[in-house]
């Protein structure tokens, strides 16, 4: 019992240790770029590597598809859901990988709302022509959950242009990979690998339990 007692405790020390890790690492990068970049400014580290400051109001990598609003309130839902699951997989002592991959997810999602939720309170808008800063809390670029998030990785691993002699994109420049994206983006994805690749057993619980 006294062992059982010791490796719950010890679980969960590693899951609120990596997300709170997570969450400093994402929130450093974003403020770091958000105050010290002009909006759309780019810093070449490789051919293939940049540091592009972009915002964007829609989901991960940029794309743009609900309503703002209904995307923020989507995502506490969703938050919530999955810090429930999270603390119930920690009560069942599940897996440890099972349980880190759910904190990148979790981590991932959190990073990006805290984006939403306080950045339109406490900074001025970006802009191509000066650096952005803090402000007095609430009196920011726009009000609670309508935020803007923060991004600026971009790997243009492949450009090329397409042949003219292709229909309609003929002459037009082809980027692979094109998305401009944040750390917490990553975290979702590098969860999401995971449990696609390591995880199917719980995965397979999962959708035997919604049955």
């Amino acid at each position: 019992m006294m062992v059982a007692l010791d490796t719950y405790k010890k679980k969960v020390l590693v899951t609120l240790l990596l997300a709170i890790v997570l969450l400093v690492i994402d929130q450093w990068i974003k403020i770091s770029v958000k105050t010290g970049m002009c909006l759309h400014e780019s810093i070449r580290v490789t051919d293939w590597f940049y540091i592009s400051f972009i915002e964007n109001n829609g989901m991960a990598f940029g794309m743009t598809i609900v309503n703002k609003l209904f995307l923020s309130l989507f995502r506490i839902v969703a938050i919530v859901a999955l810090g429930w699951y999270l603390f119930r997989q920690l009560r069942r002592q599940a897996r440890m990988l099972w349980l880190v991959c759910l904190t990148l997810v979790f981590a991932g999602a959190v990073g990006n709302l805290i984006d939403c939720m306080f950045y339109g309170l406490i900074f001025n808008a970006s802009s191509p022509y000066y650096v952005s800063y803090f402000v007095p809390f609430g009196h920011g670029y726009a009000p609670f959950l309508m935020g803007k998030v923060v991004d600026m990785f971009y790997f243009p691993i492949i450009v090329t242009t397409w042949p003219d002699w292709m229909p309609v994109i003929g002459g037009d420049e082809f980027v692979f990979f094109s998305p401009v994206f944040n750390f917490a983006d990553s975290c979702v994805s590098v969860g999401v690998i995971l449990i696609l690749l390591f995880c199917r057993k719980e995965l397979s619980q999962i959708s035997f339990s919604m049955k």
